[in-house]
């Protein structure tokens, strides 16, 4: 996590000494470089730091969305700040700090919409990595870190004694097995898709399960446990907890005995049951626990006046320094992610030989944050899936550098991505090339169907796995693209399921080639006329190799609510496909 100083008045201008570690660089050059930019010829030659010791003139006033577990942090240091007259450039601070959830502020700044704060300090970089991702979103410019809180697994007594709780430690896997394949232990978390410490420890657990062989299949099956005792955020998860350390309500099936959740989180929960005996103990993951680390950002920081942009920017400084760090140590936080305070993990429920002084892993990379995201979304809701998979003739020719053919690696790809759904969801396949089932473009190879069920000497996913296998280009096939995604979108629709995700996937690596098709308008009339926003079924379309078109992708599956995507590469296509489905699930 990293963290840094600003010259000024209060505490000498010196950094605390603790804010060792950096755990990424932050362009805080560049929020000043903006802030310079953005400000007048006086406010430069009057010293773009410069702090004077009493309030001159009017205050500046800032309006802060926080998360909820950092926003009374920070209320007691702008309440610091009013009772010390601390300044920014002869102005008094008036900070104002309201508690939002990270992803209604990343939902509410995704839209675009003018935001009503000025500055946004989420509980973790991903949700910065979202917006900043979209370029219509509204922007926001990271200038630091303020804290830092490692993602754990909670215990209520009776529990960790039963998991051997202190001196015995596991991994994440083993963690997660211990609590799921015990009937007397129930293990929550908070919805993946809206809090940053269950998406941190799915993405842990993902991992930790990718070289194991069935990894894929192994996390799938751990998210479908989590999945049916989750909460919507951090804070209602802890409802989901015994009320009391009796026995009865220990046992109570609708109550869970271990949740994921923070350190910091954990140290509220704990100084507020006193000696109740509701004391949570934390186990730490052996294998590392990622961090949640509190990333202070400006909100659409051109639109901001010199004086608000310095002004917040001194109040992230206010943060770092002595008085600053001892109020967010007292809530519970750690400073760097070196620096775990005993009197801190001891109050959150931690024990030697835990491993809480462990150094985070890596930053789960977005690549695998989404990929662990479209995991859950499709785990969570069951999916209905058609995948219709391009056959023309040039799906022969090769990957560069690969050494393989766009069809070899479009199977290899699918077959990956087959592996992260369960069996309860349902999935099909279709080819089409042109004329390849009499007059018609398309074929079916496996009807849609529960990936579970049995006919015959196998299972649905048996059927697909051999039908993935030997897909094959066909000699001389063009692009029959047009009657193929009508009439697939046709059987999709007919089709539909209530309660889960249905969608449609069509992967192809050209244009409509069939003079005899539909026309394109043609197309999107219809696709229009069979979308139903009651009944959702977004068209993924993706446009494998430098042939394809996005463009034409883009608008295709528009019309149907769903989205457009183009790879260069087939290999990207399993993650195409789970991104896609994040993002149509979080629209239905």
């Amino acid at each position: 996590m990293g963290r840094h100083s600003l010259p000024d008045d209060y505490g000498a201008g010196a950094a605390d000494p603790r804010a060792r570690a950096r755990r990424r660089t932050v362009a805080i050059a560049t929020v000043l470089v903006l802030t310079v930019a953005a400000g007048t010829a006086a406010a430069v030659h009057g010293g773009l730091l410069s702090f004077s010791s009493s309030c001159q003139d009017q205050a500046v006033r800032l309006k802060i969305a926080a998360s909820p577990d950092v926003a009374p942090a920070l209320r007691a240091a702008a309440d610091e700040a009013r009772t010390k007259n601390i300044t920014s450039d002869g102005h008094c601070l008036d900070i104002h700090v309201t508690a939002r959830d990270s992803y209604q502020v990343t939902d509410s700044l995704l839209s675009g919409r003018k935001s009503d704060v000025q500055a946004w300090v989420p509980d973790s970089d991903l949700w910065v990595q979202r917006v900043t991702a979209e370029a219509r979103a509204t922007q926001v410019t990271q200038a630091g870190n303020i804290a830092s809180s490692p993602v754990v697994a909670a215990v209520v007594p009776t529990a960790a004694k039963t998991l051997g709780w202190p001196d015995r430690t596991y991994t994440w896997t083993e963690l997660v097995g211990a609590t799921t394949d015990d009937d007397r232990l129930k293990l929550g978390t908070a919805d993946p898709s809206r809090s940053a410490t269950g998406l941190l420890a799915l993405t842990r657990l993902t991992s930790a399960t990718a070289e194991v062989k069935g990894g894929e299949t192994q996390a799938a099956a751990m998210a479908k446990a989590l999945s049916r005792r989750t909460a919507d955020s951090d804070s209602q998860v802890l409802e989901t907890l015994p009320r009391d350390s009796s026995g009865t309500e220990q046992r109570n099936p609708k109550r869970n005995q271990a949740l994921i959740l923070s350190e910091q989180t954990a140290f509220t929960h704990n100084a507020s049951a006193g000696s109740s005996g509701r004391k949570l103990g934390l186990f730490y993951p052996k294998d590392g626990s990622p961090r949640l680390d509190y990333p202070f950002t400006l909100v659409d920081q051109p639109r901001l006046s010199t004086d608000e942009s310095r002004a917040a920017l001194r109040f992230m400084t206010l943060l770092e320094q002595p008085e600053g760090t001892r109020i967010l140590q007292k809530h519970g936080f750690r400073i760097s992610d070196e620096d775990a305070s005993a009197t801190i993990v001891t109050a959150a429920g931690g024990r030697s030989p835990q491993p809480y002084e462990e150094p985070a892993p890596e930053p789960a990379s977005e690549k695998a944050l989404q990929e662990s995201l479209g995991m859950w979304t499709i785990t969570v809701q069951s999916a209905r899936i058609t995948t219709v998979v391009d056959a023309s003739a040039s799906m022969s020719q090769a990957v560069p550098g690969s050494g393989r053919s766009r069809m070899e690696v479009t199977k290899a790809s699918l077959l990956q991505a087959l592996a992260t759904f369960t069996p309860d969801d349902e999935i099909g396949l279709w080819d089409f090339s042109t004329k390849l089932d009499g007059d018609k473009d398309y074929r079916v190879l496996v009807p849609t169907g529960r990936l579970g069920d049995r006919r015959g000497g196998g299972t649905q996913r048996d059927r697909l796995s051999a039908a993935f296998s030997s897909l094959k280009p066909v000699r001389d096939g063009a692009t029959g693209l047009y009657d193929t995604t009508l009439a697939a979108y046709k059987a999709a629709t007919a089709s539909y399921v209530r309660g889960k995700f249905n969608a449609l996937v069509i992967l192809t690596d050209g244009v409509n080639q069939d003079p005899g098709s539909i026309s394109r308008s043609t197309l999107l009339t219809q696709l229009r006329k069979l979308a139903d926003p009651r009944r959702p079924v977004p068209l993924i379309m993706i446009a494998v190799g430098p042939e394809a078109h996005q463009q034409e992708a883009e608008r295709i599956a528009g019309a149907t609510g769903g989205s457009g995507h183009q790879v260069d590469n087939p290999t990207q296509i399993h993650s195409v496909i789970l991104k896609a489905i994040v993002e149509a699930g979080s629209q239905s």
